[in-house]
């Protein structure tokens, strides 16, 4: 059983791990944070029955296709970081950290990964190989600034939750967990993708589960306005936007991570920005976007803008 950090609010949870196929006495720590390529060679294992243990409750499931576990189930823990047990029937259960949001909190962060926390360069075919199939975690850089930009905000606001969304595969999950917590990038649950094929094609779109993912966040927390965070080399400023025209009210603001020429060529190409991402946007609301080149830059455009502090 690997476990992913979980999230939930007043009287559920959203419940993420995945079952996987492996050697007798096989540590999780081993499939959590093998090294480079041996992280995709992993067999999920389907129609496993799971227990869930919370505290109070038992939840009995089964895992889905790949071996994943993604179930909103009833639960009753009050705000903050909780743990609860998952384990495959007859083995030894594993614990899932989870974020149970506070019904008091009043704003939710959203951030982008790839190029917007890490520097990753993708998705040059021959560089995103060797980041994600060979390069050690260790040797990953952080965007510059970020951190203190998390950081910033947490201070004004304590009970806000940081989710990280990426198009990424569930299996450097554990790998990337790892990376925020040595760069003081505050926890928060990953929303990745399956690697692979999918029943309907070879391909997965990267956009469509940014845009699920967000929809689905802002109906799951009703009370939160958010801060969205991304950057400028692939599509994030086109979601961004769509989520402000559809909802504004439910944005506090959006904060673009602008890369460089030489970024963007390694991205997609060209050293411009893609077409549907223009320099600068302002949306129905008026100045809720800023953009700069690193962390340093869009903290100090967010409090000149007055869109940091608290309500």
């Amino acid at each position: 059983m690997v476990p992913y950090t979980s999230y939930g609010g007043p009287g559920w949870v959203r419940v993420l791990a995945r079952v996987l196929l492996a050697p007798p006495h096989t540590q999780p720590g081993e499939l959590r944070l093998g090294r480079g390529w041996r992280r995709f060679l992993t067999a999920g294992a389907a129609g496993v029955p799971v227990v869930v243990d919370l505290p109070g409750l038992r939840h009995t499931l089964s895992s889905g296709r790949g071996g994943y576990v993604d179930e909103v189930l009833s639960a009753d823990l009050p705000p903050g970081w909780r743990m609860a047990q998952v384990g495959a029937a007859g083995r030894r259960p594993s614990t899932v950290p989870i974020r149970v949001v506070d019904p008091a909190a009043r704003l939710g962060v959203l951030s982008d990964i790839d190029d917007t926390v890490m520097v990753t360069a993708l998705p040059r075919p021959l560089l995103a190989a060797w980041n994600t199939f060979v390069r050690h975690e260790t040797h990953r850089r952080p965007v510059r600034g970020m951190a203190s930009l998390f950081g910033a905000v947490l201070a004004d606001h304590p009970d806000a939750p940081v989710f990280y969304l990426s198009t990424g595969p569930w299996n450097v999950a554990p790998v990337l967990e790892q990376f925020l917590r040595r760069n003081a990038y505050p926890p928060g649950p990953l929303l990745m993708t399956d690697w692979g094929p999918t029943t309907e094609g070879w391909f997965r779109s990267g956009q469509e589960h940014k845009r699920s993912e967000l929809r689905r966040l802002l109906d799951e927390h009703p009370e939160l306005r958010w801060l969205l965070v991304g950057d400028d080399g692939q599509h994030d400023p086109q979601l961004y936007a769509e989520v402000v025209a559809a909802a504004p009210e439910r944005v506090r603001a959006v904060a673009i991570r602008q890369l460089s020429p030489a970024e963007q060529v390694r991205t997609h190409g060209t050293p411009d920005p893609l077409p549907e991402n223009p320099p600068h946007r302002e949306h129905a609301r008026g100045h809720d976007e800023v953009r700069a080149a690193d962390g340093f830059g869009l903290l100090s455009a967010l409090r000149d803008r007055g869109l940091l502090g608290a309500d």
